[in-house]
């Protein structure tokens, strides 16, 4: 058997690389050298440089994981060589042809978004729109949540850079169904249009924090592939 895959994650907007706080440490544990990029939501191309530096920075093949606008950003890293897998937590998966909020667009818009702020060049998700993006989260990890949020600039779903690696890589999906902030009918359809390996939990937005164990099972299945 191959040496452990390495688990590299890409978190979204209004939630850091904490986010995968309860993945992590289990990871760890089970051999896998693990690496989240904290990146900045400055722009699109910056974003997928510094995924694609944390990819350089851990050896052997590659499971790229991202949640929320980390979708975005794996489908564009996830042409790395050595990326061998794909693992989407109710994310964006734009194609060539699309952007972020071009595919947003295609479906109904979602309550998140009635709780912004738009700021000193960053839009902030309002206290008021926390339950929206993670309610079934208890309080106080739905306040960490908000402390640690990561704030995008307002262009950054409308931005582009080449590449789209689900056309090639094998993936995962896991769709949220309770999701307030992206269109579970978006998260469904994007499965299907990769071909993923798909599957539902009811969850809000962050099956990574309500739901770990089945999030952490999926991560596993893809590392499997690439450890066989």
């Amino acid at each position: 058997m191959a040496s452990r895959a390495s688990i590299v994650f890409a978190h979204g907007l209004w939630a850091d690389g904490s986010c995968f706080n309860k993945l992590i440490p289990a990871l760890q544990a089970e051999g896998h050298q693990v690496s989240a990029s904290q990146h900045g939501l400055d722009s699109l191309e910056g974003d997928v440089a510094c995924v694609t530096r944390s990819i350089d920075h851990v050896p052997g093949p590659v499971v790229l994981v991202g949640h929320s606008y980390g979708g975005t950003l794996i489908t564009k890293a996830g042409t790395h060589d050595r990326v061998g897998a794909l693992v989407y937590i109710a994310a964006l998966a734009p194609s060539e042809e699309e952007t972020s909020q071009d595919q947003q667009d295609k479906y109904a818009r979602t309550p998140v978004f009635e709780h912004i702020d738009v700021a000193d060049g960053r839009i902030w998700l309002l206290e008021s729109g926390v339950g929206d993006f993670c309610g079934d989260l208890p309080e106080a990890e739905q306040k960490l949540v908000l402390a640690t949020g990561a704030v995008p600039v307002p262009d950054l779903f409308d931005q582009q850079v080449p590449g789209t690696a689900w056309r090639t890589k094998p993936s995962w999906y896991i769709v949220a169904n309770n999701d307030r902030t992206v269109n579970p009918d978006l998260e469904r359809a994007a499965a299907e249009r990769m071909g993923a390996k798909t599957y539902a939990v009811d969850s809000s937005h962050v099956p990574m924090l309500s739901h770990p164990d089945l999030v952490l099972d999926v991560i596993r299945d893809a590392a499997k592939t690439l450890e066989a």
